[in-house]
């Protein structure tokens, strides 16, 4: 996939969402030079359900494919007159540090701007680059907290419950892919770069935007806590997940007087469409009852008939024998630079049908050091100085 061939990304990015984001720029084709520390960036060292293939943790190998690696040390002058040259190089410098850290290193925007007037640079942060928050730590959880995402996802029997994936990190990530994306076509169309910022904080909210629109407009409601089976605090019945004799199933749209007849609800438990807001704690609680007494399969064709949106609860090890996930290739099964064999999520969009193709696989740190600086013209006495000195440092590939 050469959509982004030509454009070199500069990718001073650790933990998830700048990576990820970076990730879907190196998938599209862009050369993405994704620059760490010769100890190794966050995401080498820490990964989910504390797993690993052979030293490579979860973490690393969830956004870190199609990149090539280069380890420097940023702390000494060499280090920083490296990312200097590179950044005359590049199309878009990228980093997802506490705002500031890059400045007083002098990479910061301008800083950036000077070596090459027409840089992209897309800052990701916790917050914002300003503010009463600046300081504070950014995290998915934190900001899952603070964002009022934790609250709505919890119910009013149990209180807040957080989303059980990154999800503020995610989306957080495709902001910044499409906020660089925005800015390459600007700058194609009118010579002229720019700064981009993208904040966990903002990304939370917008995945919110439903719920903080109906919340902001009209009358204020009391609680935006999940009420019982209810999914979201501003839906009506039938809308929620139930538990059948046998697992749980999700009933999405369809009449009150249709789900009435099909789960056979007794004439007095009934609620009408009219009130399927006001009284939709009542209808749940009907829905429910009803649902308990069968299992899922049976409700299922049950519903089908009835032309109710829903669909079983898969768990994961459904999700991956899914016929449409099989179909849709959401994940690939590759050779790791260990020689293991890694299973990452495939790029989720199609481009004129194909998906792109997995390059290279997440790399050893440093992998591409000399060849990167030798594409700026570091020579080879210069780069055995810099190894044996540690500004920089090579794993061989």
């Amino acid at each position: 996939m050469d959509h982004l061939k030509g454009v070199r990304v500069l990718s001073f990015n650790h933990f998830l969402m700048g990576p990820v984001g970076v990730q879907f720029l190196a998938d599209l084709g862009a050369d993405v030079i994704a620059v760490e520390p010769p100890d190794g960036a966050f995401q080498r060292k820490w990964g989910g359900a504390n797993k690993q293939v052979d030293g490579q943790t979860m973490l690393l190998l969830s956004g870190n494919r199609n990149k090539r690696s280069l380890a420097i040390d940023l702390k000494s002058p060499e280090g920083v007159e490296i990312a200097r040259k590179l950044i005359a190089t590049s199309d878009v410098v990228t980093e997802n540090f506490r705002p500031g850290v890059l400045d007083k290193l002098g990479l910061g925007y301008e800083a950036a701007k000077a070596i090459k007037s027409d840089i992209i640079y897309a800052a990701a942060s916790g917050f914002g680059p300003d503010g009463p928050y600046v300081n504070r730590p950014g995290q998915d959880l934190i900001i899952q907290a603070l964002s009022g995402l934790a609250t709505i996802t919890g119910t009013k029997e149990l209180g807040p419950r957080a989303v059980g994936v990154s999800v503020v990190d995610h989306h957080g990530a495709a902001l910044l892919a499409a906020g660089i994306l925005a800015a390459l076509l600007k700058r194609e169309r009118t010579g002229v770069g720019g700064r981009i910022d993208v904040s966990l904080l903002s990304a939370a909210i917008d995945l919110q935007l439903e719920s903080f629109t109906c919340y902001l407009n009209g009358e204020t409601p009391d609680d935006v806590r999940q009420p019982g089976a209810i999914a979201g605090w501003y839906y009506g019945a039938p809308y929620g997940i139930y538990e059948t004799s046998d697992g749980h199933i999700a009933i999405s749209l369809g009449t009150m007087a249709a789900i009435n007849a099909a789960l056979d609800v007794p004439e007095e438990e009934r609620v009408s469409d009219a009130e399927s807001y006001v009284r939709r704690e009542d209808a749940a609680a009907s829905i429910g009852r009803a649902l308990k007494t069968r299992p899922t399969a049976e409700w299922s064709r049950i519903l089908d008939a009835a032309n109710i949106w829903h669909s079983a609860i898969n768990d994961y090890a459904d999700v991956v024998k899914d016929p449409q996930v099989l179909h849709n290739k959401n994940f690939s099964t590759i050779d790791g630079v260990t020689g293991t064999s890694i299973t990452l999520v495939n790029h989720p969009v199609r481009y004129d049908g194909q998906a792109p193709e997995i390059r290279m696989p997440p790399q050893r740190l440093g992998a591409q050091t000399a060849e990167i600086l030798t594409e700026i013209g570091y020579g080879q006495d210069q780069l055995a100085a810099m190894l044996a000195s540690g500004v920089v440092m090579e794993t061989a590939a």
